[in-house]
């Protein structure tokens, strides 16, 4: 990556922020509030508890769309087995173990769900979990969980980043672990351009978008930058 390459996209992010006020890419501002507010592993009502931290006033296209419903899926998973869905919860938000290990496994246990779904319910068409859609979903849960280390997970958009920032090694496969580090680094740098910061600031509605540190900044500028 190219440090040049990477402060003048900054020095463009910011100049695109300044020059289009109707921009608004706030929704998932909104959703990580409502996570960082409801979510609590421990809590009887587990159920409840998931389907109220995943929300939004607005839309509700983070989670369901056309041929798209991990929030649903999860929710019959709860009902199936609240105990384990709860354990699958804490591994994945468990820092102190690999970040690669507590995806693949977040996956396997879906996939065991499914199946225990499908046996308990024969005449059920459900044929997927949605969380194996390139990391999208799983990787916001991290995001809302963790908002200075994770953001939600779009690869094509990555790629595109790497090749305008003269990266010489650009990823052709998703690697998930790399993503949050290298956007890591990038909110770094962004952090530094204190009128960009401002603009984002201004936008912000309190009570409404969540209000601390977030690598949400990183994934508006990647989305900007690369269309």
């Amino acid at each position: 990556m190219n440090l040049q390459k990477l402060n003048d996209a900054i020095g463009q992010y910011a100049n695109f922020l300044r020059s289009n006020p109707q921009h608004d890419p706030y929704l998932p501002w909104e959703s990580q509030r409502i996570f960082q507010e409801n979510w609590d592993v421990e809590v009887l009502d587990f159920r409840t508890m998931y389907d109220r931290s995943l929300e939004n006033s607005r839309s509700r296209r983070l989670w369901k769309r056309e041929n798209y419903e991990p929030k649903e899926m999860m929710l019959r998973f709860i009902e199936l087995n609240r105990e384990f869905v709860r354990q699958v919860f804490q591994d994945l938000f468990n820092e102190a173990k690999d970040l690669d290990g507590r995806v693949g496994r977040f996956v396997f246990h879906c996939d065991e769900l499914l199946a225990g779904w499908r046996e308990a319910h024969p005449g059920s068409k459900l044929n997927s979990h949605y969380h194996h859609d390139n990391y999208q979903i799983v990787s916001i849960y991290l995001a809302f969980r963790y908002p200075t280390q994770y953001l939600p997970f779009d690869f094509d958009s990555f790629r595109r980043l790497m090749e305008l920032l003269g990266s010489r090694d650009v990823p052709t496969v998703d690697e998930v672990g790399r993503y949050f580090k290298v956007m890591r680094t990038i909110f770094t740098f962004l952090k530094k351009n204190e009128e960009m910061l401002a603009l984002h600031s201004k936008r912000i509605t309190p009570g409404l978008h969540y209000e601390g540190e977030t690598l949400l900044v990183a994934w508006d500028f990647m989305r900007v930058i690369t269309r």
